[in-house]
């Protein structure tokens, strides 16, 4: 069973549709009369929180260029377990026509459904800003949002992916003194339901079909024969029927 080498960058992709759906997140700062002052585009990146409340413990204020700019996003795997709830059936075989050889079918074997679990961090230093962002994700999922993709180079298989919002929770990072920067973070956890595919596989057709119609009191009497061939394209594949004749009529 195990051996042959098959890698469909399920890990991957879901990294990459995960952060498609939060990259275009903007921020609008407005004057006390209503006007907006600028739009800024809030950027995300894939790591852990840590990661960058790190960055943010490290700076301090010789050299304000290299301070991390907020509000920004970062996002994380943070489990896998398999979904009892989308079990499929032992024979989940997937079939598709050769692209190049109507004598072939390419398959999938089988696959299996898992829940990737993934936490989206929303880091600001104002409440309004947080909110901003957090507003733009909450509407969309009630609570799941569905995308569909191929998650099989070479076929036109098509999977929808639901993303389920679990949670949403608040955390209040500012401590010490005034020196020190406030941070307020925003986690969203969700999961997404992904299908783990198997090997990929080339696999030969019937090409050729024999049927013999008999007697059913004399199996020796043959009434009709039927044969099918199926050639490398359509103009090569025949199908030819023989009937045995007597003087009786039809044997």
């Amino acid at each position: 069973m195990f051996g042959d080498h098959f890698y469909h960058a399920t890990m991957r992709k879901s990294v990459a549709i995960f952060g498609t759906l939060f990259n275009n997140l903007k921020v609008l700062r407005k004057a006390s009369d209503g006007s907006v002052l600028n739009q800024v585009r809030v950027p995300l990146a894939y790591g852990p929180k840590q990661k960058f409340l790190a960055r943010l413990d490290q700076e301090t204020g010789f050299d304000a260029t290299m301070a991390i700019k907020l509000p920004r996003m970062a996002f994380e795997i943070t489990g896998l377990s398999i979904d009892s709830l989308q079990k499929g059936q032992k024979r989940n075989k997937i079939v598709e026509e050769h692209a190049s050889d109507i004598t072939k079918k390419k398959t999938i074997q089988h696959h299996t459904a898992y829940n990737i679990e993934m936490s989206l961090y929303i880091m600001a230093k104002n409440q309004d800003d947080g909110l901003q962002v957090v507003e733009q994700i909450l509407p969309y999922f009630s609570p799941e949002y569905n995308v569909a993709i191929k998650p099989v180079t070479g076929f036109n298989h098509k999977q929808d992916v639901s993303v389920v919002l679990n949670s949403v929770a608040i955390d209040d990072q500012y401590e010490g003194d005034f020196v020190e920067r406030r941070v307020l973070i925003y986690q969203l956890d969700f999961s997404m339901k992904m299908k783990f595919y198997g090997p990929t596989a080339n696999q030969a057709i019937i090409r050729e079909i024999n049927i013999d119609f008999h007697d059913k009191d004399v199996t020796t009497k043959l009434f009709e024969e039927m044969d099918f061939t199926i050639g490398s394209t359509d103009t090569e594949s025949s199908f030819t029927v023989t009937t045995n004749i007597t003087e009786d009529g039809i044997e």
